[in-house]
């Protein structure tokens, strides 16, 4: 069953961060419903998602995304299921 989640994304040095940040997210498009991403000048960037799929997927995304460097990640995922 798919559930929705939310994730939320600090990237400390986006120069750094951002080609691989990107990379994995692009690697998992087949779940990803909404991205916004807001740089600051203070040299960081925050990105949100929201994702549609099994819970082994959206797990693997956070994991993932918390393997790049320089990257903070936290997410919420529905009780509810689709």
């Amino acid at each position: 069953m798919r559930r929705i989640a939310f994730i939320g994304a600090i990237l400390d040095e986006p120069e750094a961060s951002q080609a691989e940040f990107n990379s994995v997210v692009s690697s998992f498009r087949g779940i990803i419903r909404s991205r916004c991403g807001n740089p600051f000048p203070e040299s960081v960037a925050v990105i949100s998602l929201v994702a549609m799929g099994e819970l082994d997927q959206i797990n693997a995304l956070t994991g993932r995304l918390g393997q790049v460097p320089h990257v903070q990640v936290r997410s919420a995922i529905s009780k509810k299921e689709f």
